[in-house]
């Protein structure tokens, strides 16, 4: 492997090298069968990226991981850092087509399947005629080696060279490959140590996906950047997350809002205490958060909830609230050191603050482009570096940013604007109510909202009080069309409610209010 540069780290390997020379035997990385020191995930990785050289992987080559959080994983990905090849982690839960237009779309040398974590990933592989890799890190396969794929060019700039490619959740038509830079991810890996105030001291509980940019990025590398342990946990599930804040010494959880959600709702419905002896901060990301979730998050935790805000294509951290400055509100609160924020409206003029309109950012954390679609690409992305989020928001005189929704979201309903958001958040103060989510549906040249409720086990809504609540709490035209209860919204891996996916239930399904 090449030398390491202590002073200026190049590479996302290299956030292991401060570690290495003042606590090699520290644990670095636990999951339900294997751990590892700083040290041994040192030589596990450097042993990995010579078996893969041997398999054919070369500089620039993309490699695809079909899996779910282990300690594997992350070893493949520093692995793979070693070698300049481009990571791409899927989660092994998605459909054969998905995993195979990805496949596809990236052009990947080879594939790997962890299959001691996921059944999931077995059934692919042997799908794919995978066959046995050796090594000591878990039961894991790989594909054929693809022959007719060129390696892309590599690049010592480490703003340059692409560490990792991640596909967007919930989209339709063709894959959306977001490339992120070695800079990109040492960016928000860095950000994250310092805004959050990480220390080798902290034990993070790692159960956000690392095949999405928050569990790889913030979660996995933010942990290795603070010479931190990290915990892997596959999948959540509310057991597994109480035992492990009781027992694991956990100083650190973030989740999107549903999963703290599902948290609450799990030790109500059990009659289970929270304890989480040594925690010192909780926070949400993925998600809009609404003001009624996060005082039942805050009364339960007894600890002010952090909030934050980004996307997949900034890697993703825009903005983080301050633990030294808890807000009372809901703002994702002031953009991290280093990220410019700038909100316009439909002409591209910055408006006051205050004013909602289209957010755009520029920082180092922004996305080299989107893998082999250079218009997509310049449409989000302008010349100077500014991308446009998508994303409706507004910034307070104090700096603080308010996300009100996406562009694409808004709801446009006899003339006036509708956020969903808004009328999210008035569901969810609702009693019975675990989350909500709402769309539009075009109906006779206009749009009708349709709000999906999940809820709590044995709540017994009544729709009749549940309208004169919504009466009491919003404009007319603010009013859902079509209110259906679900016992659970379609959700990704990561928690992330599928807009898309109810978009479609809206449209197909009959009307029952």
């Amino acid at each position: 492997m090449e030398p390491v540069n202590h002073q200026s780290p190049n590479r996302v390997h290299h956030l292991l090298a401060p570690w290495l020379a003042s606590q090699p035997d520290a644990l670095a990385l636990r999951d339900a069968t294997l751990s590892l020191s700083y040290g041994a995930l040192e030589q596990k990785s450097d042993d990995m990226a010579n078996r893969l050289a041997q398999a054919g992987v070369r500089p620039g080559d993309r490699v695809l991981i079909v899996g779910e959080n282990c300690v594997a994983l992350c070893v493949l990905f520093l692995a793979l850092s070693k070698l300049d090849a481009w990571t791409i982690v899927v989660n092994a839960r998605l459909s054969g087509r998905e995993i195979d237009q990805f496949i596809e779309h990236s052009g990947a040398r080879r594939v790997l399947y962890l299959c001691h974590v996921s059944e999931d990933a077995r059934s692919h592989s042997q799908r794919h005629g995978a066959t046995d890799l050796p090594s000591d890190l878990g039961d894991i396969a790989i594909g054929a080696q693809a022959s007719n794929v060129t390696a892309e060019p590599c690049f010592p700039d480490p703003a340059q060279q692409v560490a990792a490619m991640v596909y967007t959740s919930g989209t339709t038509g063709s894959p959306k490959g977001v490339m992120l830079t070695h800079a990109n991810l040492m960016f928000v890996a860095q950000s994250a140590r310092d805004v959050r105030r990480l220390t080798p001291d902290d034990v993070i509980y790692g159960v956000l996906p690392m095949a999405h940019v928050v569990g790889l990025s913030t979660q996995f590398l933010g942990a290795i950047c603070s010479g931190a342990t990290l915990i892997l946990e596959p999948r959540f599930a509310p057991q597994s997350t109480l035992r492990a804040l009781a027992e694991d010494r956990v100083t650190i959880f973030t989740g999107v809002p549903a999963l703290f959600a599902r948290v609450l709702e799990w030790t109500r419905a059990n009659g289970m205490a929270l304890v989480a002896p040594q925690l010192r901060l909780i926070s949400v990301a993925g998600s809009p958060l609404t003001p009624s979730l996060k005082a039942d998050i805050e009364r339960a935790f007894k600890l002010p909830l952090q909030n934050g805000y980004g996307l997949t294509e900034t890697a993703p951290t825009i903005a983080q609230t301050r633990l030294e400055a808890p807000r009372t509100d809901c703002s994702v609160g002031p953009a991290i050191p280093g990220v410019e924020l700038r909100v316009v409206n439909a002409d591209g003029a910055e408006v006051p603050c205050g004013v909602t309109g289209e957010l755009h950012v520029r920082g180092p954390g922004v996305m080299k482009g989107y893998y082999r679609n250079a218009a997509l690409t310049s449409s989000v992305l302008d010349p100077n570096g500014w991308f446009n989020t998508g994303d409706m928001a507004n910034i307070d005189a104090e700096g603080a940013l308010f996300i009100s929704g996406r562009t694409k979201e808004l709801i446009i309903r006899s003339g006036f604007n509708v956020y969903p958001l808004e009328v999210e958040q008035v569901l969810n103060a609702y009693p019975g109510v675990v989350q909500s989510a709402v769309v539009g549906r075009e109906a006779h040249h206009n749009e009708e909202i349709v709000a999906f409720l999940e809820t709590k086990a044995g709540a017994d809504i009544d729709m009749r009080a549940l309208r004169e609540y919504l009466r009491d709490s919003l404009s007319p035209y603010k009013q859902p069309t079509d209110i259906r209860f679900m016992e659970a919204l379609p959700s990704a891996p990561n928690g992330k409610v599928l807009k898309n996916t109810l978009k479609e239930l809206a449209r197909t399904a009959p009307a029952k209010t």
